[in-house]
């Protein structure tokens, strides 16, 4: 509170104290009054006490929003008083402010490159060719709107034993593959390079589904520009939010919903998304649980919510949840453990150490915190359906551990591939 609030609180307190009417006591003199002295006391005190209220409630909006935006607690009290203390409202401002630009300049310097390119002459297939013996990967911006080629299709029967070569293609196209990765949209720093370093791994992996958190709209519009091969399915439209990416050749659509979580502070939910793949049924599901180890307590009532819901799903319907579960072993535990039938897919193919922590500030250096910490953050939940064929985990490594140009990974997670024999 500024000290001209102070004073103006000060004067219509102790205005009553001098002279005139006194209807507390009915008296009317010049001197203060002790009943008018006793109930101003008294009302001085409550009025203390809803300020002191006032000043914890938004100072706790200030620490949230600081802590879902990256910002500091000036800007955050910035945008909150802007707007009148809405948390929705004061997040959607400073992400409009903050990431358009970011894609735009990308965009903008897109164009300068290929423009400049066309009047130099540069034959870019022989660059591509010249290029195509290294191993690292490129950030240049993929085009995936092609769809590849069937792997049978590619093989030569007079080079090669047609016979086995077509059974293990046919195998290898049976799978379902995933990537569930949280992209950190929130963090503006190098985020059209990182966006071109995801749509890189898009590109080289090709997987059916992508579960993405942490997006911004700016982000997806970004994805959608680039990524035309895929369906996509939003957690919302605003702030920053989850998304389903649904490979359109293999992946087909039914139906989708987002289910609210009723105490979150960080506008969280779980989305769901109705799919056939090979005739078969599966229902996917994301979300990015509540954040920091303070809030405990919250993301447990979520799990409970991610778990009921698998369990509902129809029997003849598999069911994967992905994402950014920001869970600690313990929590597992105090909600009673996986339901039956459902299987921690990393656990399920041995707890490799390889790919045990997602979260790995020791091997990411795109946070900088003053300690280390290693933890299984993003995990893959399964549970087959109960009748018809059974969907078993087979095969799952981190992905996004190489350094782009721009010198950061794709985001301070790694992403998850996995693949799934169906």
């Amino acid at each position: 509170m500024r000290s001209s609030d102070h004073n103006h609180t000060l004067i219509l307190i102790l205005s009553p104290y001098f002279g005139g009417f006194h209807p507390e006591c009915f008296c009317s003199c010049t001197r203060p009054c002790p009943a008018v002295m006793f109930n101003t006391a008294m009302s001085g005190n409550h009025t203390d006490q809803q300020m002191s209220a006032l000043e914890q409630t938004r100072t706790s909006l200030c620490d949230q929003f600081a802590s879902i935006s990256g910002s500091d607690s000036a800007v955050a009290q910035c945008y909150l008083a802007e707007n009148e203390w809405d948390m929705e409202r004061a997040l959607n401002s400073f992400f409009e402010a903050h990431m358009d630009s970011v894609f735009d300049a990308e965009d903008a310097e897109e164009t300068k490159d290929v423009s400049g390119k066309k009047r130099k002459g540069v034959n870019t297939s022989d660059t591509a060719e010249a290029s195509g013996t290294k191993k690292k990967l490129k950030t240049d911006c993929i085009d995936l709107t092609a769809e590849e080629p069937t792997c049978s299709s590619s093989v030569d029967p007079q080079e090669s034993q047609a016979g086995s070569v077509v059974t293990e293609s046919n195998a290898e196209d049976s799978k379902l593959s995933i990537i569930s990765w949280n992209v950190d949209g929130l963090d503006t720093l190098s985020l059209a390079e990182r966006a071109r370093g995801l749509c890189s791994y898009l590109a080289l992996y090709t997987p059916d589904v992508v579960f993405l958190q942490e997006l911004i709209p700016s982000y997806i519009q970004y994805l959608k520009k680039r990524a035309v091969s895929y369906l996509f399915v939003e957690g919302s439209d605003d702030g920053y939010f989850t998304g389903i990416m649904l490979k359109k050749s293999r992946v087909k659509l039914l139906e989708s919903e987002i289910i609210c979580y009723p105490t979150t502070q960080m506008l969280r939910n779980l989305l769901v998304a109705q799919v056939t793949f090979s005739g078969q049924k599966l229902y996917l599901m994301t979300s990015h649980l509540e954040s920091c180890k303070n809030q405990s307590e919250e993301r447990m009532k979520q799990l409970r919510v991610v778990f009921q819901t698998m369990k509902e799903a129809p029997e003849d319907a598999t069911v994967i949840f992905a994402g950014d579960t920001n869970l600690r072993d313990t929590e597992v535990v105090k909600v009673g453990g996986l339901p039956p039938g459902v299987c921690d897919v990393w656990e399920q193919l041995g707890k490799q150490e390889h790919c045990r922590y997602t979260w790995d500030t020791k091997a990411n250096s795109n946070k900088t915190v003053p300690y280390i910490s290693r933890c299984r953050f993003d995990r893959i939940f399964l549970r087959s359906a109960k009748t018809g064929p059974r969907v078993t985990p087979d095969h799952m490594v981190l992905v996004g551990m190489e350094k782009l140009d721009c010198g950061r990974y794709t985001s301070d997670h790694w992403g998850i591939y996995c693949t799934f024999k169906t």
